[in-house]
Parts: structure tokens; sequence; C-alpha cells
């Protein structure tokens, strides 16, 4: 037996390794069974070409198993083995990988994929091992080899015997200390959790020896420990199956396996890419919402796999934040992974999957729309402020992926309806698409602003979430029919009315000036309105900010003091204004008593706080004595 060195440059990479490249000690596990896999596939590759050779695929699986007295964790393959010189140039120069050089000699069109890439794996093991032991006997050999290192000091290498061809790799696990539970790496339960978490889907059995309470023979009430051997990964993935093989009740079963959620999904979506890049997804949207789901703690993501191996738990860079609440997971073995597999380089091919699945979660629910109106107003009642919230950020740069998404109440039978529909019963002499912002539906429709709009036979969407002024802000029109606030202090129909409005407004200029200077500091204009019919007064808005912006802006934490143009309206048709124009002729201070009654009027109908509740109070006493 001899003792080697490992080149200056691997003990840095291995001590790099251990303390910094893999940011969770569990991921040992996953680079030995991926590398106990890799090993099993190389004889499926030979195979191929050697005709000496049969696969026979029930002689092929990966065992793990613990020893709580010797504190040893063994994985054993049954696959290709590794000669004295792959055990050398393997696992005796660290990064240098003989998946890598076996994959770039095969290069199969089959479906199978090496997974190993870096060499790197395998050292791992030194995260929660003093001593790592390897035997190994290649295929078509008569010698078995045993390959020993405990740590940057070194490693020996021997002959040994060893009768089955395959290898298997010993770890003395750590002792415990302040920081680390190593015990845990020797647990049943918890090999089994890792092995469920990332190596479920490895196409080849893991096995253990699990240990389960079951009734003694001939007796229902007492128990025994027994222990079995049991395969404990499910082997082949629900997502490359063909779609045909599988029901409904299969993916929402994997739904629950996955415990993406309680509920059960809406709609799932399966993928399939065998393109430029490969890849397989399935993808469920939620019944309901999670409870954290606009809270910091909330995690977007996709569960990302390479060659059915899991690389990230959450891949936030497979979605767009305005579908942040779709669960499910993406498979493709032409990933770059990064030196550790936990992380991605941000390249092409990871962007051109996020693309191709931003346009299939767009598609589907366009379907859903036009197919299943009832569960797609469910989905949108549980996550249509998301869709708002995509069309209004990033500067308006989503608003033509999302726009056909939208829905919004409308004062035609409180029904929710989308732009198209909107567009398609418009009037012919109709301009806009009027809108209404308030706290409900119910508030909205009392809202005086809406009587010209409504005489009119013209529909109004009515807007209730904080966020759908903005997004509109963002769309600007659809379909070339720009959008209008109905209390936009221009309306685009007021032109229609009697002329004599015009001379109403010409003799009451002394009277409305008046009343502009003494609400100089809270409006910006006083006008004779041409909307209202029935309501002696409102407020409407010139400019961008409209009030409910205004309400939104100053409700928030960086509270800039943002301010709509307001414009106070008087209807002058109404008998208040005939007592405002003799109390102005009259009696001044009865009309600033009337002024600052119209204008706090204005302002509840609005649902705006008054300046000074205890004066309005007073004042409404003075009228009434």
């Amino acid at each position: 037996m001899t003792k080697k060195e490992f080149k200056a440059e691997s003990k840095r990479l291995l001590d790099m390794m251990i303390h910094s490249i893999y940011s969770q000690k569990e991921i040992f596990l996953r680079e030995l069974i991926s590398n106990a896999s890799d090993a099993i596939d190389k004889i499926y590759y030979k195979a191929l070409t050697d005709e000496s050779l049969s696969f026979e695929k029930d002689r092929y699986f990966i065992k793990v198993t613990a020893d709580k007295e010797k504190r040893t964790l063994t994985i054993t393959d049954t696959g290709i083995g590794m000669t004295q010189e792959e055990l050398e140039n393997n696992l005796g120069t660290i990064a240098k990988s003989g998946s890598l050089a076996f994959k770039a000699e095969n290069e199969a069109k089959d479906g199978h994929d090496i997974i190993g890439q870096f060499g790197v794996g395998f050292y791992s093991a030194f995260m929660v091992a003093d001593e790592v032991t390897v035997t190994s006997k290649a295929l078509g050999s008569d010698t078995a080899y045993r390959w020993n290192s405990k740590g940057a000091d070194g490693y020996t290498i021997e002959p040994c015997k060893k009768a089955e061809v395959g290898t298997e790799i010993v770890l003395k696990i750590k002792e415990n200390t302040e920081e680390d539970q190593y015990d845990e790496y020797l647990e049943e339960y918890r090999l089994k959790a890792i092995v469920k978490k990332y190596s479920d889907f490895i196409r080849y059995p893991i096995k253990m020896d699990v240990t389960e309470s079951k009734p003694k023979e001939g007796s229902d009430s007492e128990f025994e420990q027994v222990t079995e051997e049991q395969v404990i990964n499910s082997m082949v993935p629900i997502w490359r199956k063909n779609k045909s093989e599988l029901t409904d009740e299969d993916y929402d079963a994997f739904y629950q396996e996955k415990r993406y959620g309680f509920d059960k999904p809406l709609k799932h979506i399966h993928i399939s890419v065998d393109g430029m890049v490969r890849y397989n997804a399935i993808l469920y949207i939620p019944e309901t919402m999670p409870f954290d789901y606009y809270s910091p703690e909330y995690e977007k993501g996709l569960e990302l796999y390479s060659s059915g191996v899991l690389i990230m738990n959450k891949c936030a860079d497979l979605l767009p934040d305005y579908y942040s609440f779709v669960k499910g997971l993406v498979d493709s073995e032409d990933l770059s992974l990064n030196i550790s597999r936990e992380m991605l380089q941000h390249d092409r091919q990871l962007k051109l999957i996020a693309k191709n699945i931003k346009n299939k979660i767009t598609s589907q629910l366009k379907s859903l729309l036009k197919d299943d109106r009832e569960k797609y107003e469910t989905f949108f009642g549980t996550f249509g402020r998301q869709l708002k919230y995509g069309v209004y950020s990033d500067f308006g740069a989503n608003k033509d992926t999302l726009k056909d998404l939208l829905l919004f109440y409308s004062s035609k039978e409180q029904t929710l309806v989308t732009l198209k529909e909107y567009i398609e019963r418009m009037p012919e002499d109709q301009k806009y698409i009027y809108y209404a912002s308030g706290e409900s539906y119910d508030r909205i429709s009392k809202m005086p602003q809406t009587e010209m709009v409504l005489d009119k036979g013209y529909e109004i969407l009515y807007f209730t979430d904080e966020v759908d002024e903005f997004a509109i802000k963002m769309l600007m029109s659809y379909e070339d029919k720009e959008f209008k606030s109905v209390s936009s202090g221009d309306l685009g129909i007021e032109a229609d009315e009697k002329e004599s409005a015009k001379e109403e407004e010409a003799d009451s200029k002394d009277l409305l000036t008046y009343m502009k200077e003494m609400l100089a500091t809270k409006v910006k204009d006083v006008r004779l309105s041409k909307r209202l019919k029935t309501h002696p007064v409102c407020l409407s808005t010139e400019g961008d900010v409209t009030i409910e912006m205004e309400k939104i802006l100053k409700a928030m934490p960086n509270n800039q003091q943002v301010q709509a143009d307001k414009i106070l309206e008087i209807n002058p048709s109404h008998n208040v204004f005939q007592a405002l124009k003799i109390a102005f002729e009259q009696d001044k201070e009865k009309a600033e008593l009337y002024t600052n009654l119209l204008y706090n009027q204005a302002l509840l109908i609005e649902g705006l706080p008054l300046e000074d509740p205890i004066e309005f109070t007073n004042n409404v006493c003075k009228v009434m004595v």
C-alpha cells in the first residue's frame, strides 16, 4: 500500500469545496447517489455497442446503509466500477470528472444522461465524514481496489477482494459539534427524507433497510419492529410519462405529494419540449392563495431538476413576478450548472426555458378564460390582483402579455368583464372606456360622477382594487380606445349639453370666483357641473392623479403628500345652487357657510377625511336653526 498526496491545487480546492462551495451539508448524499447512478448508466451505454453485454435493469440498484454503532454510512452501487487507474484519475485529482470524459466519448441520443460533470461531488463526503473509503471492482476486471483518504493529507490505493462488480463507499461520520449534529446522517428517517428530496427520480432503485412496526403474526393488538429492504425512490417521474397515461387524479395526487398546497389545484400544465433546449415541466395554478403570499417570507420559484436530480428548491428565474403563484417543477438535461450543482449559470438555456414557461402559462390562462369562465373567475378572484401588479410593474413592459387576462366589474348587471368584451358592446358613438374607482361596487354605483355617463347608456368599469387605476395608467388604451375616469374634468361628452349651461356659467361667474377664492388652498377650481343630474355637488380632477390614487399614495409608508388637482363641481339645476345664489347676493356670511358645507359634502362623497369635523357639525347646526 502506497500513500499518495493530492496535488497542491487539489488540496486548496478540497478545502474550499468542503467549507465554501456547498451551502448545505445534506447535499453530499445527492452527489454520491448521482455518481452511483452514473456508474450504472455507463454499463447501459456500453451494452448499446457491446453485444457481449446485456443490460437487465432489475440487476442494477443503489443501496444506502447506516451503522450507528460504527458511525458509518455506506453507499453501494452495482455500476461499472473503477480500475486502479480510474481511481487514481477520478478520485486522486480533484475536479477531474470521469463522468464528463465518458459523456464526451459516448454522446447518447436515447434520453439517458450522465449526471456528473465536474468531479467534485464525491469530495462533498468530507463535509460530514472524517474518513472515506472506496472499494471498487471494474467491469471485466478480476481485481478490486480500495481507495482511502482522511482529507487533504492524501490518499492510499491498494488491491483488495470484492466479489461483485460495482463500488462501495464507506463514510466514517464525524462526531457532533456545537454547530452541527452529524448524527442525523445516521438516522433512517433523515436519510430517507434526503433521498426523497434530491434523488427521488433517479432512474434506478435506491434501497434501504427500513424498520417498521407491524402486528405480530396471529395478533391484532401486539406489534413488533420489523426491518425490511425497501425501494425508497419513485424512479419514474410523472413528468416523463406520456400525458395519455395520466389522469387528473394523477396530477392532483402529485400536487399533494409534493406539498405544493393543501388545496386542489385549479389547473395543471404538463410541458414536454424537445427543441433547442430539452425540458419537461409540470406546473400548477392553485385554487387558494398561500397565507404568506404578500409577505416578505414568500418565495416564488419552481423546483429545478437536472436529469431527475433536484438542483434548486426555488428557482425564481423561471417565473416572472406576475406568475409567482404558479407551483411546480422543471427538469432539463441541457442546463449549464456551476461546480456545486446547487446554482445555475444565468445562461441562454435558462432564459429560453423561462420564456417558454411564461408563454405557456399565458396561453393556458387564456384557454381557461375562454373555455371555463367560472373556473377562471375563481382564479382571478384569488390572483387577479397579481396580474394587475404585473401590468403596472416594470413601466408597463408586460401589459401586452396580461391585458387580455384582466377582469373588471361592470355597471351592467354587476358582472365581471374583459376589456375585449367591453369594447365589443360599446355604442358606436362612445369614444372612451369609462371607469370609476372606489372601495366597493355599491359605493361606486352611488357616485354622483357616474350619472351623465350612465344616462348616455355607456358602460362603466368599476375599479375596487388599489392597483386598478395604476395598471390602467400603464395600459393607457385598449384597441385604440383611451381610458377615462368618470371623475375626469373632461368626460368627452359635455359638448352635447345645452347651450343654456354656458349662459348659466356666465351669469354665475362672480359667485364661482368668490367660492374659488374661499377654497383656494383646497381646490384648483369651482365650476358649474355638466355631469350632475340629481346630486348637488361632486369633486372631479384634472391631470394624471385621481382622488382614489391620492388616497392610496397617502396611505403608503413613504407618503410624498401627492395631491390630486381637485375641481369642485356644483349642479346648477339643483335647489341648493339657487339658495347659494340668493345667499351670495344677500348674505355673504351665509354664502361662506354654504360653500364650506358643499365642499365638505363633496369630501364625504369621495370618502376623504374632513379637515375639521367639529366645524362641519357646527355648520350643519347653523343651517338647521
